[in-house]
């Protein structure tokens, strides 16, 4: 039998106890060091440690006029831990909310899925934006209820009612913004579109912390230590952008009764000079607690006012493709200047023939872009794609995609500002597919007038018109022209070479320039200006979409300009005249002369066909 050893006995209780001490010791640091609940406990019977919101940077236009700043509000924050029962009737009377939106607001600061952020201790925003009436009221009988508290943060001011897509709107975190960047807490202000959201780290600053000490009854004292431990709150750095605000306000008022859109770009910068865009809101609809009733009316309107038509729209571009297409024909050596091509009354298709219009046949390329003939661009993808030296159609529809690409078309351009779409050109990977590997130069031969499978956006177009002005090269498209004590992000001030050779251009933009003397831009012509330009029309289920595409003035190029008017026809009807006026105003300056005065009054009064019943109805 097996002697029994008091000292195994003494061991194990050694060793029991040395265990338990190590476990206490473990949830000692756990408690203390790395759970601070107990510190934020602690710290909150003696402090209340106060955000400060730094003031949001404000924006201004090209010429310095201040379009967006802020002005003071009051957010409502509570800390659970303080809260004791209180008069809820008077507290929702007070502050105009009914007793469910309470219980509600209440449920979702508790809820960590919501608010990850959450502690018990810490002050959490209930209610924002109160009113001047509500602030006054609710300060006077804030002792009433205790644990909740008044903090000031600054909200938006718009001084014009113009370009609500370009600046954007300000909403409420989400609980995405909360877990993908811990600097935002529950209800704290977000740029959701425009510059506001791509701009928002520049924009947004620092914020700050006011450590206030309380007595054993948790009532404010003052300042702990005289604020040594207070962190002032630092600004967000200014936006000075691209646009011109009356050039905006003007384009607004030549399309209003309209859809559609006007981007302008200055060619030698790539700097947006306006852009507008129909219908649209007025981006003080977006400040305050009418926020959410004024997002859905606007959210449910079939016109959709908040579609961003320039940047996430995709057209055919029509015939303003062909300004595209010449450029490409003659750095493939598909054609010459010279070459002509025949066109009787259109190109043969079949048994049929692809329209054309009455002009002079055959044509070279220059007045072939000034006439729009649709039947010459036809024999040059035709000529394209079953020239030999690709190899094959389907190399060639490649070689002629890159191209495109390299144009700036059928790709997102990279512009400072979110929602931007890329288009699409057609490559052969797409043809094998959609045809099964059985198709030639006439299955696809409506790409060859910027119809069938292309889709551009409208400020690809005006890119497009950027680049041909600068003869081979454009910058990117961008808004923000400088930031205040800051940098402007390299992408935007290098130069995009498009690989078509300069000379090529030379044929092109004499065509573009014929199209307004002698063609089918004629009502883009403005005395002593060179204007050049050239007409589109989007097939569409309804009535076509009017475009226009142009530069100006023809050497040294000021501006480059697209227009898109949704349902209004053939290009020369809304597009051009809305452009021309809009080149006038810019190089011009002030208001337009004269001679154009019934020409402004007509088309601002002036309702495309296919919105007539439309607005007769609203």
């Amino acid at each position: 039998m097996q002697q029994f050893n008091p000292d195994s006995r003494k061991y194990l209780i050694i060793g029991g106890i040395c265990a338990i001490i190590f476990i206490y010791l473990v949830q000692l640091f756990y408690i203390q060091v790395i759970k601070d609940d107990y510190k934020i406990m602690a710290d909150n019977n003696a402090f209340l440690k106060k955000t400060l919101y730094p003031s949001r940077g404000m924006l201004y236009d090209r010429n310095g006029k201040l379009l967006v700043f802020n002005q003071p509000a009051y957010d409502l924050t509570i800390v659970m831990k303080e809260v004791r029962p209180f008069d809820t009737l008077k507290f929702c009377n007070i502050v105009n909310i009914s007793k469910e939106y309470l219980i509600k607001c209440l449920e979702d600061i508790k809820n960590r899925r919501i608010n990850p952020g959450y502690s018990p201790y810490l002050p959490q925003t209930i209610l924002t934006q109160l009113g001047e009436k509500e602030f006054g009221i609710l300060q006077e009988f804030l002792y009433k209820f205790p644990g909740f508290y008044i903090q000031s943060q600054p909200v938006r001011k718009y001084n014009y009612p113009h370009a609500a897509h370009l600046l954007g709107y300000m909403q409420i975190v989400d609980r995405q913004n909360i877990f993908d960047d811990n600097y935002y807490s529950m209800r704290d202000y977000i740029g959701k579109s425009g510059v506001e959201r791509s701009y928002e780290s520049v924009l947004r600053g620092e914020k700050g912390v006011e450590v206030l000490l309380r007595d054993s009854h948790g009532r404010i004292k003052g300042k702990y230590e005289n604020g040594i431990y207070d962190r002032k709150p630092v600004s967000g750095k200014d936006l000075i952008l691209s646009i011109d605000i009356e050039l905006q306000k003007y384009g607004e008022e030549l399309m209003q009764n309209k859809m559609g859109t006007i981007v302008m770009i200055e060619p030698s910068t790539g700097e947006i000079l306006c852009m507008v865009i129909k219908p649209d809101y007025d981006p003080a609809l977006f400040v305050g607690r009418q926020f959410r009733e004024n997002y859905t009316h606007l959210l449910n309107n079939p016109e959709k006012p908040l579609f961003n038509r320039a940047l996430s729209a995709m057209y055919p571009p029509g015939s303003t493709f062909k300004a595209a297409q010449g450029l490409v024909f003659l750095e493939e050596n598909i054609i010459t200047p010279q070459t002509m091509f025949t066109c009787y009354h259109g190109f043969p298709l079949g048994n049929g023939r692809l329209r054309c219009h009455g002009h002079e046949s055959p044509l070279s390329l220059s007045p072939a872009i000034g006439t729009s003939c649709n039947s010459y661009f036809c024999w040059g993808i035709k000529s394209m794609l079953e020239n030999k030296k690709y190899g094959g159609t389907g190399n060639a529809i490649n070689r002629w995609h890159d191209c495109m690409v390299n144009l700036g078309l059928g790709r997102k351009l990279g512009i400072d500002l979110p929602g931007e779409k890329g288009g699409f050109i057609p490559n052969a990977q797409y043809y094998n597919k959609k045809y099964k590997n059985r198709w030639n130069a006439f299955t696809v031969i409506s790409i060859a007038i910027g119809q069938g499978e292309v889709l551009t956006t409208p400020v690809q177009i005006c890119n497009m018109a950027s680049q041909i002005a600068n003869r081979g090269y454009f910058y990117t498209p961008h808004v923000v022209k400088n930031i205040k004590n800051g940098e402007l992000d390299t992408t935007y001030t290098k130069r995009h070479y498009t690989g078509v050779s300069r000379l090529m251009y030379d044929p092109v933009i004499d065509g573009l320039r014929l199209a307004v003397t002698n063609g089918t831009c004629w009502g883009a012509w403005i005395p002593d200006i060179e204007v050049c330009g050239k007409t589109g029309t989007a097939q569409n289920p309804d009535k076509d979409h009017s475009i226009f595409m142009g530069f100006a003035p023809k050497d040294n190029p000021q501006v480059a300009i697209a227009v898109y008017v949704e349902n209004g026809g053939y290009g020369s009807e809304f597009a051009v005249p809305i452009g021309r006026l809009m080149i006038e105003k810019y190089l011009r300056g002030g208001s337009i002369a004269e001679y154009s005065k019934w020409f402004e009054y007509n088309v601002k009064n002036n309702i495309p066909a296919g919105r007539r019943n439309a607005i007769q109805e609203d």
